[in-house]
């Protein structure tokens, strides 16, 4: 009987410790194999993927580093994110950047404000680096992501409401644009995204995304990541959390939803309607010139 007391007690201590560890340091979950990593990080309450954060959008937070008319480009996970940040920033400069010199990389331009860009890594951290980070050529980040020469500017989010404050009142005048994919189309992709990170990259993260390169799997079972996708799994909220939470926001003034499929058979059309929608005044030569670049053709020479 003792020995179950104390047994009992152990297990509750360990529990208690776990449960601290994931609410005050979870970070320390990644110096463990995987997938024990990932299993105590999501038990004790943390958000997948690990490497999120939404610390940036917070009421609190976003009119601190936000203008009226910037732009968040906050697609679905494998759903068209670089080709819709680098077809709004075509849009915004109606396409006048021929050479693409305010444009040489979607993260420079483009910034991915969820981003956590280390283990234990504060969104104050990242905000002062964004505004204070000299690049090897000479120049500034800031140069790149907050140009004057832009009318507004392009951040990236995967996030959807609430960690998005689409409805703040008050406080700065923000756009979002939401894009879905077919949920099958997002899965291949996944396939391919969980492989293809490095060795590095998964070290710091726990052993997150697995390498399933090799994988072996009966031919009537789902790969590693579509399992993740479904909605028991790790990674629902990428999925059909995203549509979920992004379909009640859809007729929004200030949100623009779309689907990755229509955009791709109507490109004219869609650029029109996202130009529109950013108070863009396009005529018809830069209507096509527009469109022209952000095609597949020229979106494959870059």
């Amino acid at each position: 009987m003792a020995l179950i007391k104390n047994v009992g007690k152990a297990v509750l201590g360990l529990a208690v410790l776990i449960g601290s560890i994931g609410k005050f340091a979870p970070h320390l979950f990644f110096d463990l194999p995987f997938p024990f990593s990932v299993i105590l990080w999501v038990t004790t309450g943390n958000s997948m993927p690990m490497y999120f954060m939404p610390d940036a959008w917070k009421e609190d937070e976003i009119d601190s580093w936000m203008k009226d008319g910037d732009l968040v480009v906050a697609t679905g996970v494998k759903s068209g994110t670089t080709f819709m940040l680098y077809c709004t920033h075509q849009i915004r400069t109606k396409g006048t950047d021929l050479d693409d010199e305010l444009f040489p990389d979607v993260s420079l331009a483009t910034p991915w404000m969820d981003l956590k860009q280390s283990r234990t890594g504060s969104w104050a951290e990242q905000k002062d680096r964004y505004n204070d980070t000299v690049l090897s050529n000479g120049r500034k980040l800031k140069e790149y992501w907050d140009n004057p020469a832009f009318p507004f500017r392009i951040f990236k989010s995967h996030y959807a409401p609430p960690e998005l404050p689409v409805r703040k009142k008050g406080g700065k005048k923000i756009k979002y644009l939401a894009m879905a994919r077919n949920g099958l189309d997002v899965a291949a992709s996944m396939t391919n995204f969980y492989s293809s990170h490095t060795d590095e990259f998964r070290k710091v993260w726990g052993g997150f995304p697995p390498d399933i390169s090799g994988e072996d799997h009966a031919a009537d079972e789902p790969p590693a990541a579509v399992k993740d996708m479904l909605p028991t799994g790790p990674m629902a909220e990428i999925y059909f959390g995203y549509v979920k939470k992004w379909w009640a926001f859809r007729n929004d003034p200030n949100v623009i939803m779309l689907h990755y499929a229509d955009v791709r058979k109507d490109l004219k059309g869609h650029v029109s309607k996202i130009a529109k929608f950013l108070e863009v005044d396009l005529n018809q030569n830069e209507l096509d010139v527009v469109t022209k670049r952000c095609g597949i053709e020229h979106m494959k020479s870059l």
